[in-house]
């Protein structure tokens, strides 16, 4: 009788607190990566994790495994917090320091590459679990030899290009920004860093600058390709990270570690600047390629709703429990009538 009195007391005192903090605080991972100029991790995956096609890829899925590129769009940081270029060390900003990922830091010239041309590029960063953020794009020096581990000074010091809640098109974000001359074989790095979490997602693209910029590519590989949807939603039954309803969220997605973090004050988190900063906005800002498309940005936890979201289910969760604890308390009471 005892006991049923302890239940009933922690329903009416510890329960319903307890579901309404854990629903509100579940945490709602993003995940994307670059598709054009396609990202390494993204070329790789597109071949197919089991049975990579270039040379490249079957290396980099030797050492890192075909998982890891199921696991496609969660090259991440949890805390990063701003800080990338503090915490991930030499040698592996492709992987982001995360060992999952190390088969994306081989040094080699044969990477599946893109085609580009110095000059207006609309860029294409797939979201699959979207949020708001920004987005800072680096390209490697005069010189780069990508035979050599990838380091921080072989990229230029600013970002080129530099975007605040892009637009969405199609699941993707898509930007315009002006690429810097360059000829030969070459490197764009990006950081998306989210607004509303420390959490923080990196690329390496490989890409090639042919006559049209002053040169020839410099080391022949196979032209890379971006994952289709088809491929996408295929393949999310074998990945370990949440996107589009497929997988179970894991360690790798820094889950965990941004279910508490308390979203950053100031303006850059709700400002909703979709003005991209050319060359580390040095020149004059261009608009978000698709202005005017689509004015809300698709948002998949993390946005003003989700408290509301999560204390509606965590009311019902309660009120559920409210009605059982009563129950057990209404047959104790009649038992202890007869």
């Amino acid at each position: 009788m005892a006991s049923r009195r302890k239940v009933a007391a922690i329903a009416a005192t510890g329960i319903a607190p307890l579901a309404l903090t854990a629903l509100a605080a579940s945490p709602a991972a993003a995940h994307g990566s670059m598709t054009d100029p396609v990202s390494r991790v993204s070329a790789c995956y597109a071949e197919g994790p089991d049975s990579p096609k270039s040379a490249a890829c079957k290396a980099a899925v030797a050492a890192s495994g075909a998982q890891a590129f199921y696991d496609w769009n969660a090259v991440n940081i949890a805390n990063a917090a701003g800080k990338s270029k503090e915490i991930i060390p030499d040698g592996k900003l492709c992987s982001a320091g995360n060992d999952k990922y190390k088969g994306l830091d081989l040094p080699r010239a044969d990477w599946p590459s893109t085609a580009l041309k110095s000059g207006n590029h609309t860029f294409r960063y797939k979201g699959t679990a979207p949020h708001k953020g920004s987005f800072e794009l680096f390209i490697t020096k005069a010189g780069y030899d990508p035979s050599k581990p990838l380091k921080w000074s072989d990229l230029e010091s600013k970002p080129f290009l530099k975007v605040t809640d892009p637009k969405m098109e199609n699941g993707d974000y898509v930007f315009d920004g002006k690429i810097p001359s360059r000829s030969g074989r070459h490197l764009i790095y990006s950081i998306w860093q989210r607004s509303d979490s420390p959490e923080a997602f990196y690329t390496c693209s490989d890409v090639t600058f042919g006559k049209d910029s002053g040169g020839s590519a410099s080391a022949p590989a196979p032209a890379a390709s971006a994952p289709s949807e088809k491929e996408i939603a295929d393949g999310a039954d074998k990945s370990t990270v949440e996107h589009h309803g497929h997988g179970d969220a894991n360690a790798h997605t820094g889950a965990d570690a941004t279910e508490a973090a308390p979203a950053p004050a100031g303006d850059d988190a709700a400002s909703g600047d979709n003005q991209p900063e050319v060359n580390g906005g040095a020149d004059k800002p261009v608009k978000a390629a698709g202005e005017g498309a689509n004015e809300n940005l698709a948002e998949t936890g993390g946005d003003s709703n989700t408290p509301y979201i999560a204390i509606g289910g965590a009311a019902a969760l309660a009120l559920g429990a409210a009605a059982m604890f009563g129950s057990v308390r209404r047959r104790a009471a009649g038992r202890h009538g007869r």
